[in-house]
């Protein structure tokens, strides 16, 4: 054993990676003390990496700067993986236009809006840039203007999750447009790279060779997912302590990175973005646990480094290059930045009006991770000097920080006003459904009525007022609507029936849940029309699925990681009368059941379609998407 232990190298100094992860764990926690929770983090990252650096980075020992400058790689690697798994395939496929439509209907077109967004960005920006090249030197105007095109979808995300926006049409315009900006971004920033490294040479067609390799890893894995032994060693492998999600998900990174490392050093941009694009077609993000692994691993270490190395290498003396005419470029470009975004993003005012477009420019004129990576890239190759680099990054920081704020600011959303769910009750049962039901980003309120609960639950970071859900004034103060559910989830049946007949005799809502386990409250809430979830048979179903058939119940439960079940209303005049075998449902999309009037019926390729049928329909939230346009 002590000869094992010998192989082990002890002499590394671990001192300054310390110091790079204790200033990770104090970003967060400053910006919630000074309540700059709308702050990115990243930006605290780099300002607190610049302060570290200036004091503490020339004491650093060369070799352990190397170590840092490889975790740095790999935070930007996984960094670009996980946006390219932020980006939904299927909602990107769902966007085609599936027939011949009008113009105006194109315009509605989420996909197409995006391309034709990107599109006037693109050449707005090169005329951008041709006027800049009359008052600076710029050697390359073409990858210049590339440099202020791309969006950052790592910022514009997070935002629309919480203002509960991210699957109502605005949202998914935005989402899109930043995707699309992401993809063509990366794919012209790689062929330019290489082109101005290597000249224009056959050998170009060479990248390709990531995009085969895309296509042959997405190919055989729908091919191959479904068969029985994949699945049983998925089955087996799935819940293991290998982790083997992540070993695997890390050998595809790995695959890519290093064929794009073949090809040239500037397409590990690419391939780590490939990598992560080619997963996001298997898996729903933001729900599944292999995501929240892998957001644990890149954002909480390596990503970070990253970012935090970008402030300890930011040497201030450059800026002694920004004279008055360089400064005047900086200051312009931070105009030209948002100018091209916000003009083509008038696109969007006769469908949304002009507030919100405006404000939907700003929020895609966020910058961060691909400005800051295609500057690199620019010095490296010798086109950019460190002056011109440094604003850049100092661009790229101002605006993820201001595109949030002018965003909110020009179009405010109170969380009460459209779509939500009340939880009357801040139980342990409560915060949990809570939890799942932002997973699938639908909007909710708790009402807890225990300060040090809502305290509590407040601190957790979940939707939550103080107030007493027996009161009526809460549920005005609420702006309760008649398609609110109401959860009655007070851990007290007594309070519950006390609500339940509050919401149903002065407000007339229909729309009403509650837990109970007691036969006499069910029967007095049976009476008053509620739904009712009776605690003892859920229990005995339960545990009747898990003697009877414990393989598929369990197949059913993970399976609610990545799909879920919705009711669907035929309102679709031209599918009156047609057979179901007629109707062209995604693939990724099982109808269950048919409900006619009182009846319910399994389908069939025979079976009619009539007005008013509510389809039970199981699938990916973009198949259920792709339905809803379909039948409504």
């Amino acid at each position: 054993m002590s000869a094992h232990i010998q192989n082990i190298v002890f002499h590394f100094d671990l001192f300054p990676l310390a110091i790079v992860l204790a200033i990770a764990w104090i970003a967060p926690v400053v910006l919630s003390l000074i309540k700059a929770g709308k702050i990115p983090s990243v930006i605290a990252e780099i300002v607190l990496g610049y302060i570290a650096g200036h004091f503490l980075y020339d004491s650093f020992s060369p070799e352990s700067i190397r170590i840092l400058d490889f975790l740095s790689l790999l935070g930007f690697i996984l960094l670009m993986f996980l946006s390219g798994l932020e980006i939904d395939t299927e909602q990107l496929t769902a966007s085609l236009p599936r027939k011949k439509t009008s113009l105006a209907d194109l315009l509605k077109n989420p996909l197409i809006t995006g391309i034709t967004h990107f599109s006037i960005t693109l050449i707005l920006s090169y005329l951008s840039t041709i006027v800049l090249s009359h008052f600076i030197n710029i050697p390359a105007i073409w990858y210049f203007s590339l440099i202020i095109v791309s969006t950052s979808l790592g910022i514009i995300l997070p935002i629309l999750k919480n203002r509960g926006e991210i699957n109502e049409p605005y949202g998914q315009m935005l989402i899109i447009t930043a995707a699309v900006a992401d993809i063509f971004s990366i794919i012209l920033f790689s062929f330019t790279a290489y082109v101005m490294k290597h000249g224009f040479k056959i050998e170009i067609l060479s990248i390709f060779i990531l995009f085969l390799t895309f296509y042959i890893f997405r190919i055989i894995g729908k091919r191959l997912r479904w068969l029985p032994v994949i699945r049983r060693f998925t089955q087996r492998f799935i819940h293991s302590d290998l982790q083997m999600k992540v070993r695997s998900t890390i050998m595809i990174i790995l695959f890519f990175v290093v064929i794009a490392q073949f090809i040239g050093e500037e397409e590990v941009l690419l391939g780590a973005f490939m990598s992560g694009l080619l997963l996001s077609g298997f898996l729903r993000k933001g729900r599944s646990l292999f995501l929240i692994k892998m957001d644990g691993l890149g954002f909480g270490f390596f990503i970070p480094v990253f970012f935090i190395m970008i402030g300890m290498r930011f040497d201030t003396s450059f800026f002694a290059e920004l004279d008055s005419s360089l400064l005047g470029v900086i200051i312009a470009l931070f105009f030209i930045m948002f100018a091209i975004k916000i003009i083509p993003s008038m696109l969007w005012t006769k469908q949304f009006g002009f507030r919100q477009a405006l404000a939907g420019g700003f929020l895609v004129s966020s910058q961060l991770s691909l400005i800051i990576a295609a500057s690199a890239i620019g010095l490296d190759l010798g086109i950019l000097t460190e002056g011109m680099n440094a604003g850049f990054i100092l661009l790229a920081i101002t605006t993820c920080f201001i595109a949030p704020l002018a965003y909110n600011l020009i179009n405010p959303k109170n969380i009460l006003d459209g779509p939500k769910i009340l939880i009357a009750g801040g139980s342990s049962t409560g915060v949990l459904l809570t939890r799942r039901l932002h997973s699938h980003e639908k909007r909710s309120m708790i009402i807890e009525k225990n300060s040090k609960r809502f305290q509590i639950i407040r601190e957790k970071g979940l939707p939550v007022i103080l107030g007493d859900a027996t009161d009526e004034s809460i549920f005005h103060e609420l702006k309760l609507k008649p398609d609110n559910y109401v959860i009655l989830e007070c851990g007290n049946d007594e309070a519950n029936v006390q609500i339940a007949r509050l919401l149903t005799e002065y407000f007339h809502h229909e729309k009403i849940i509650a837990r109970t386990k007691s036969a006499g409250t069910i029967n007095k809430l049976y009476f008053m029309n509620i739904k009712t979830v009776d605690e003892r048979l859920v229990m005995a179903q339960t545990l009747e699925s898990l003697i009877l058939s414990p393989t598929t119940y369990h197949s059913l439960i993970e399976s609610l990681e990545n799909y879920i079940i919705e009711e669907i209303k035929i309102t679709n005049t031209s599918i009156f009368g047609k057979q179901l075998k007629e109707l062209p449902i995604p693939n990724n999309a099982i109808l269950m059941m048919i409900k006619s009037g009182d009846d319910l019926k399994i389908p069939h390729g025979d079976t009619y379609l009539r007005k008013g049928d509510i389809l039970h329909v199981f699938g990916t939230p973009s198949a259920l998407l792709e339905t809803h346009k379909l039948v409504e």
